[in-house]
């Protein structure tokens, strides 16, 4: 066996090895996650908005007020911080938000959600006792919106762009419940 051979084998070779620790030792990449990722984008002339956020499932919980408590700041989501990002000043309900990446914490309630949009970057959306990472200091801004109680469920937890009244809206709905944030 040629010499050139040899070398692209164990180079593939450790590659291999590679992927099996880091799949052991981190993250089982070759399996499904229970709250997969996803990415939802808008985008309209020049501006561009996008979201990253990771999706629980309901499956036959109780979600706001049990698994979801209320008054209490929410990762939104699953696993890695929920992420916005704009490309351009907004105004969020009137107040602006700079162009720039953030993470998205939410507060749910009954009857209105708090929505935080904050200017540091975590890694992970708790902590190892399950509290969640956000510091209040790098609150950038903070509103509150209504809840809308939704006649059927949402299975999966989803944010989405609604422009479908030329007005924009991010939109947050898991279970029976649907909060619009108001952007321009």
């Amino acid at each position: 066996m040629n010499t050139l051979l040899k070398r692209v084998l164990i180079f593939l070779s450790i590659i291999a090895l590679g992927l099996l620790l880091y799949s052991v030792f981190v993250e089982n990449i070759f399996a499904s996650r229970l709250s997969p990722k996803d990415n939802v984008k808008f985008e309209l002339n020049d501006l561009k908005l996008k979201v990253f956020y990771n999706r629980p499932s309901k499956k036959d919980r109780e979600i706001f007020g049990a698994l979801v408590p209320f008054n209490q700041v929410w990762r939104t989501g699953a696993n890695e911080a929920t992420t916005f990002e704009t490309n351009e000043t907004l105004e969020v309900d009137g107040m602006p938000l700079p162009a720039g990446k953030y993470t998205l914490w939410t507060v749910p309630k009954d009857s209105i959600w708090t929505v935080i949009f904050n200017s540091k970057q975590y890694s992970w959306g708790v902590d190892n006792e399950m509290k969640p990472m956000w510091d209040p200091n790098y609150d950038a801004l903070k509103i509150d919106v209504p809840v809308e109680k939704l006649n059927s469920n949402v299975e999966q937890f989803t944010i989405a762009f609604d422009n479908s009244t030329d007005n924009l809206f991010l939109t947050m709905a898991w279970d029976d419940t649907k909060v619009s944030v108001p952007l321009k």
